[in-house]
């Protein structure tokens, strides 16, 4: 395929070569700023991608391209034919990783490994049991805390994903460091962004900036390491000298990665969005299921993606609620 022909390069020269699938809108958590307190209406299940046509549109996209596959939700491991997705999706030439909040992952270590998805990202938003109790409203702490365990002594690379809130669990920075001392994991602070239903505003969020002055009251700037970043990294990477573990920051409202942007995703329902602070999605199931060619529609959508954040390229547009407020929630578009 020629450079020219590659339907995923947008017009800022970006070739998209990372997809996110969400494989549901379900989860066994009821994280506050993910889904609305009041849920989600669930998309009828006949309107969700089926486990062929989840490997088809997928195989679609690697054809042109795509080389890295991560599984998300709502949570991914919650659908039943998981054990078909991962199988058929195995059969592909790219990287597969999972994100998952780990309240049943130890039910799949094998099916797993068996299907080379050593790659997790769990979401862990503290390290305190009646706090996790409080974000999640639910009482699994414990088998989320031996399964993280689990995960790291059966060999997979693990990177623990928690969302900071200001009030909720910016106390926690410095615990979630030294959680690295002796755990070879890579603890990843996500700013707290905005999506429907989870009451967002600037005054809640832990910026990158407050993150590294936490840091560096914590700890002697000697002791911090400023890591090399891999190219198209969200994150920027850092880890205390003689730990096991490593930290970063991903910064998505305060110090965007925009430029460097290679991920796209695609919704359970088969709609992809170019961006995930963009409420702008492209239907792709429709087409696939009438027999249509999808790589029209998967052109159309990577060459209109903005340059930065949909269109918020300031934070001044960020705090205008009717410019993220048609955003669907977290769970239905995948984390």
């Amino acid at each position: 395929m020629k450079k020219e022909d590659n339907i995923l390069r947008d017009t800022h020269g970006r070739d998209h070569a990372y997809l996110r699938i969400s494989l549901t809108e379900r989860c066994n958590l009821r994280c506050f700023y993910c889904m609305p307190a009041e849920g989600i209406p669930l998309v009828p299940r006949s309107h969700l991608m089926t486990y062929e046509e989840i490997y088809e549109i997928a195989k679609t996209f690697v054809a042109h391209g795509v080389n890295k596959i991560r599984l998300t939700g709502g949570e991914p491991l919650v659908r039943k034919d998981i054990g078909l997705i991962l199988e058929k999706l195995a059969t592909l030439p790219v990287e597969l990783s999972m994100t998952t909040n780990a309240v049943i992952v130890h039910k799949f270590i094998d099916l797993l490994k068996a299907n080379r998805l050593n790659h997790i990202n769990l979401s862990l938003d503290s390290l305190q049991k009646e706090k996790f109790k409080k974000i999640t409203l639910r009482d699994n702490f414990d088998i989320v805390y031996e399964n993280l365990l689990r995960l790291v002594d059966e060999g997979f690379k693990v990177k623990v994903n928690a969302v900071l809130m200001k009030g909720v669990n910016d106390d926690e920075i410095v615990d979630f460091i030294h959680l690295t001392k002796d755990l070879p994991v890579s603890v990843r602070f996500i700013e707290f962004m905005p999506f429907d239903g989870n009451r967002w505003d600037m005054s809640k969020l832990v910026s990158y900036a407050s993150i590294m002055e936490r840091l560096n009251a914590a700890f002697d700037p000697a002791e911090v390491e400023r890591l090399q970043d891999a190219p198209n990294d969200t994150a920027k990477n850092y880890k205390i000298k003689g730990y096991k573990g490593s930290f970063a920051v991903i910064s998505s409202v305060t110090n965007p990665f925009c430029d460097s942007c290679n991920r796209l995703r695609l919704t359970a329902d088969g709609k992809l969005k170019n961006c995930l602070f963009s409420a702008t999605e492209s239907d792709l199931l429709t087409t696939f299921r009438k027999g249509g060619a999808i790589e029209p529609i998967i052109q159309k959508a990577v060459q209109s993606k903005f340059k930065v954040r949909a269109g918020m390229d300031d934070l001044e547009k960020l705090k205008e609620p009717e410019l993220h407020g048609r955003n669907r929630s977290m769970i239905a578009i995948g984390g």
